[in-house]
This record gives structure tokens, C-alpha cells and sequence, in this order.
């Protein structure tokens, strides 16, 4: 069995929570739903940004790792609305605990933040929602 990390995990199970929630594909196309750094990006378009992987070493195991991952929103427009609507929905959408596969079981999930703000370009918005997960390592 191939292993992952558990950040790439959650990465994989956000998008696929998000793919599949039609209040996210009604302002974003799943195909502009994306994990790549690269810009411009397609407007509108979410993208799956970066991680970081905290141990949470309060047992002898050390199977517990917090997860603080990055979703970024970009859209063409004058105003912040676009983007605070996709943030709404990306966060509506992440009440529901995805599922990360058999090597990981994810324990708490919430947005630790979500704001918007213009970009320098002065023609886009970037919302920005941060996802804070506890996940915790099945097996040896």
C-alpha cells in the first residue's frame, strides 16, 4: 500500500468534499477546483494550497498530527463578494467531516479563518480559508 502523508490525505478529501458539494460547483467548476501553483489562475477557481504538519506528541504512539491547510479562492471581479461567497460555501461545505482513507482516521476539523482581499493586480479577489485538522495514523 502506497503511504501517504496525512496532509496529502486531507488535501485529497477536502477537494473531493468540495468536487461533490453542488454549493461550491454552483460558484466554482470542479475542473477549476485545483492543487497546482501557477499563475493566473482560471477565475473563478479554488486551489488546494499549502500544509502544514504539526505532531501532536501528547502520546508515546505519536499517531496524532495537527494540520493547518491553506485553500485559496481567486475571481475576477471589483468587489470582495465572489470570493466571501466562495469562502461561505467552501466553509459550509467542511462541516461535514471528509474521509481520509483506511491509513487515517480525522478526528476534528474546523476553519480556523477565512477572509478575502484584493489582489495587488487590483482586478481580482483572493479569499483565503485556513482548515485546521487533528488526524490520527492508523496501523504499526
Amino acid at each position: 500500500m502506497e503511504q501517504v502523508s496525512a496532509a496529502l490525505a486531507l488535501q485529497k478529501a477536502i477537494r473531493a468534499r468540495l468536487v461533490a458539494t453542488p454549493a461550491v460547483t454552483d460558484l466554482v467548476p470542479a475542473t477549476a477546483i485545483l492543487d497546482r501553483n501557477q499563475r493566473p489562475a482560471p477565475s473563478p477557481s479554488i486551489i488546494l494550497g499549502e500544509a502544514q504538519e504539526v505532531d501532536e506528541g501528547d502520546s508515546l504512539s505519536r499517531k496524532r498530527t495537527r494540520i493547518f491547510h491553506t485553500i485559496h479562492v481567486w475571481k475576477q471581479e471589483a468587489s470582495l463578494a465572489g470570493a466571501t461567497a466562495i469562502n461561505g460555501a467552501i466553509r459550509a461545505a467542511l462541516h461535514e467531516r471528509p474521509t481520509l482513507g483506511p491509513a487515517f482516521h480525522l478526528a476534528d476539523l474546523k476553519i480556523a479563518s477565512a477572509r478575502a482581499v484584493r489582489d495587488p493586480d487590483g482586478a481580482t479577489s483572493h479569499g483565503i480559508v485556513t482548515v485546521e485538522a487533528l488526524v490520527l495514523e492508523y496501523g504499526p
